[in-house]
């Protein structure tokens, strides 16, 4: 059966499609225009290494449809007051959505990347395990992504460390057309803050910054440019430092308080996506909520409502921390693991 390897241009997926080419299976690699056209330079760079290794090559233009799936949502997150994480959900509706969808129309089994992180087969249904190196594991991005949609994944750099790419790219003789690594955010080349002000110049006004008594300290510069718990930048004199406690989208207000109030004992997530149902989670949990987070121990204090259309979907949990700490942002993703760091769910975090 064949196998289809995403490629980018960068060394990870790169070195995935030459181990899946060592093992002699039936590839065809394929390279998605996302953000913006593809440089010429690139598309050239990985023909000349499919050509190396005997691959086919092909080329889809899916611009319009990540414009839509992950660059419009992401702007739309802002003007809520949420911090949103593109790149999960550029996973679950771009790569495991539509390409994932035209692979198969052309005959492949499986979808091959280069992400950093483990499948296992438990049971009939895949689990999703860290990555065998704990600095680059990229099993958090993939969280939100359904058993149907891992089931025809496969991650073949799981058990390699990102330090030995290159020198191995380097034995094989293939050089990665994209010298560098990916930016954090790929369709955005600078601050997030000047990318939402080029592509909608009318965002919501400057406003009142306010305690939680409602005394005004201050103007903000628009709520969008502002996270959850920052204290930098707020141009406060006060005497304490004062952090972001949220924003109020419908007063248009910033509301800051002193570092006690930011705290808090739980967090809430939505739609969340279980790997493994909540009946057999182990006792002790982790909860991380930012991808470069140390996960934290927490407990789960609301059971899920599931939604019925689809079982594997709830609506709403609640994890408690066993001591109160800063909050995670509304709009990032949460994603609970076993102490062993197997994902058992992730969802998108409300509170």
């Amino acid at each position: 059966m064949t196998v289809a390897v995403a490629v980018s241009g960068g060394r990870d997926s790169l070195l995935a499609l030459a181990l899946l080419r060592r093992q002699e299976r039936d590839l065809v690699a394929v390279h998605a225009m996302l953000a913006s056209e593809t440089d010429p330079a690139v598309l050239a760079g990985l023909r000349g290494n499919c050509r190396a290794l005997g691959v086919a090559f092909q080329v889809l233009d899916l611009r319009e449809q990540f414009e839509e799936l992950v660059v419009a949502p992401y702007i739309q997150s802002y003007l809520e007051g949420r911090t949103p994480n593109p790149c999960v959900w550029c996973n679950v509706r771009i790569k495991f959505g539509l390409l994932l969808d035209a692979v198969r129309e052309q005959g492949a089994s499986t979808l091959a990347t280069g992400h950093y992180a483990r499948l296992k087969l438990e049971d009939s249904r895949p689990g999703l395990w860290r990555g065998t190196d704990a600095a680059k594991d990229q099993s958090y991005f993939l969280a939100l992504l359904s058993p149907e949609q891992l089931r025809p994944a496969a991650f073949p750099l799981e058990d390699h460390h990102k330090q030995d790419v290159l020198p191995e790219l380097d034995r094989l003789g293939l050089t990665p057309p994209l010298p560098g690594e990916s930016q954090e955010v790929c369709f955005i080349a600078d601050d997030y803050r000047d990318f939402l002000a080029r592509r909608l110049p009318n965002l919501p006004p400057p406003g009142p910054i306010v305690l939680e008594d409602g005394r005004t300290v201050g103007r903000h510069k628009g709520l969008w440019r502002y996270t959850i718990g920052q204290r930098k930048g707020l141009d406060i004199a006060w005497s304490k430092p004062l952090y972001v406690l949220r924003k109020d989208v419908a007063t248009n207000q910033l509301v800051v308080g002193e570092r006690t109030r930011l705290l808090s004992d739980a967090c809430r997530l939505e739609s969340v996506n279980f790997l493994v149902p909540p009946s057999v989670w182990p006792d002790n949990l982790l909860l991380q909520t930012r991808y470069r987070q140390r996960p934290e121990p927490a407990r789960l204090t609301s059971p899920p409502e599931t939604n019925h259309e689809s079982p594997s979907v709830s609506d709403m949990i609640v994890l408690s921390y066993p001591d109160p700490r800063e909050p995670a942002a509304s709009g990032q993703i949460g994603v609970i693991y076993s102490t062993q760091g197997q994902v058992l769910a992730g969802g998108v975090i409300s509170s």
